[in-house]
């Protein structure tokens, strides 16, 4: 569906803007749209943020140094026309192995108070939500086909919604997905229920795996930076889980197509309004691990050594591709960068700031093999 091209001043409010996501999000709407007043709220919690405060302030984004867990915090900035929620801590194994509250209060508390603010001032919503919230059990029990590089989705699938394509929303919700797909998906229900109650326009992006320069990877979150980061650094890896032969598999997304998507669904509320859709590269832009690592030796000209871990890690799956056939029945928006491409801008990020990189992310940037 066409965006709507009327262009009026309007004040962007993006949580979670100093992260990979929302910097990115923050920085695109304000150089396309100058007659746009763009704030970016964020604690810098997560290592690497802070490197886009000069980003954000040198492009004239406002950023303020908040915590959505803090509705005072949230009151401080100029009321919203339109609230484009990205705050998360965004790790899949976050509060397995120690405290949850942080996880719990910023993914689910912080999007309440989001949605009290959008509800307050009458802004238009956009929440970035995760293929996490399918649950555990149905995506280990697809039918798969291993292949030389990769498993992959067989024709037959016994769970509703899944095919060679991918997941679609048609995928049951029932069953356990980690606390931080748990999260998530409490927020889409707050966000219905918002919607049914106080008449908020919001649209839910529920995105797979997204990937690109200013991602600050690490092994349970942003694998392909993470793998990319490795290589380049001369760092060693591991194939974990599954048999460690490094056949697992997931879909990536250009953060750059990303952010053409949601400029959309700002600019055209109204057409929006409602919708929970897949969003991701889908088949046609998915790697494994085995074949990350061919694309990572050949774009860095270096290799790493690379163990095997047999045993799989609470909360991982083998597969998980994005089927986004409803998203585009929506729109003509469509993933116009491959594999490849996302990966060699990962890399060509890495290399012209590399000590900057390794000095925020803890990385020995001499002490790796293959430098």
């Amino acid at each position: 569906m066409p965006a709507n091209t009327t262009d009026r001043p309007q004040e962007i409010l993006v949580t979670g803007g100093a992260g990979f996501v929302g910097s990115n999000i923050a920085l695109a709407l304000a150089a396309r749209h100058p007659r746009w007043s763009v704030t970016a709220l964020d604690n810098l919690h997560r290592r690497g943020s802070e490197l886009n405060v000069p980003r954000l302030t040198g492009a004239g984004v406002r950023f303020v140094e908040g915590d959505v867990r803090e509705p005072s915090d949230l009151a401080s900035v100029p009321a919203p026309d339109v609230l484009v929620e990205c705050s998360a801590e965004p790790s899949v194994m976050s509060g397995v192995d120690g405290d949850s509250s942080y996880l719990l209060h910023t993914n689910l508390t912080g999007a309440y108070n989001c949605l009290e603010l959008a509800r307050g001032v009458g802004a238009s919503f956009v929440f970035l939500s995760s293929s996490r919230v399918y649950p555990l059990a149905t995506l280990r029990g697809l039918a798969l086909e291993e292949t030389d590089t990769r498993f992959e989705l067989l024709a037959e699938q016994t769970v509703p919604g899944a095919s060679p394509a991918g997941i679609s929303e048609e995928v049951p919700l029932r069953g356990a997905r980690t606390l931080y797909g748990a999260t998530k998906l409490a927020a889409e229900l707050l966000i219905e229920e918002f919607r049914d109650a106080f008449g908020l326009r919001a649209v839910v992006d529920r995105c797979g795996v997204i990937a690109g320069p200013w991602q600050m990877g690490k092994v349970d979150q942003g694998v392909f930076t993470h793998w990319m980061l490795s290589h380049h650094f001369g760092l060693p890896l591991d194939y974990i889980g599954f048999g460690g032969g490094g056949k697992q598999v997931r879909d990536l997304l250009h953060i750059d197509d990303l952010v053409d998507l949601v400029e959309e669904q700002v600019l055209d509320p109204e057409s929006w309004d409602g919708a929970v859709l897949n969003v991701g590269g889908g088949r046609e832009c998915s790697l494994s691990l085995l074949e990350t690592t061919e694309l990572c030796r050949r774009i860095s000209g270096r290799e790493v050594p690379i163990g095997a871990i047999a045993e799989t890690r609470a909360g991982d799956v083998p597969v998980y591709i994005s089927d986004c056939a409803a998203l585009f029945e929506h729109t003509d928006w469509r993933p116009r960068r491959g594999a490849e491409r996302i990966l060699a801008d990962i890399h060509a990020w890495i290399a012209a700031d590399e000590e900057r990189l390794a000095a925020a992310l803890g990385i020995d940037a001499g002490a790796g093999a293959g430098r």
